[in-house]
């Protein structure tokens, strides 16, 4: 299993802040904006956060799952399943390889 924390975090602003932009960014052909526009950051502002703050605190490893393991291991009734540990290495040879092409 693959997993990438980012350390690309969400803007710090509260729930629902309003927020003056002075000088918007024109796109070719959009219409122009008055100066002074409230922008408000609704629920989903919150939500990102929110689930931002669940990953952030979710352990990287299982400590239950490794202490099992361990004692598996110590009582000699861990069983290697050759054949998914082949596929799952091919697996990440081949993500690696489709991923250098991009």
């Amino acid at each position: 299993m693959k997993i990438d924390k980012s350390s690309n975090s969400l803007p710090s602003a509260s729930v629902n802040e309003s927020t003056a932009r002075a000088n918007p960014p024109k796109a070719a052909g959009s219409a122009v904006a008055p100066k002074g526009v409230n922008v408000s950051l609704g629920s989903t502002t919150s939500q990102l956060r929110s689930m931002e703050n669940n990953i952030a605190s979710t352990p990287l490893v299982d400590a239950k799952k490794v202490a099992e393991i361990k004692q598996a291991i110590s009582e000699g009734r861990f069983q290697i399943n050759s054949g998914v540990i082949a596929d799952r290495l091919i697996g990440n040879v081949k993500d690696l390889i489709s991923a250098s092409k991009h």
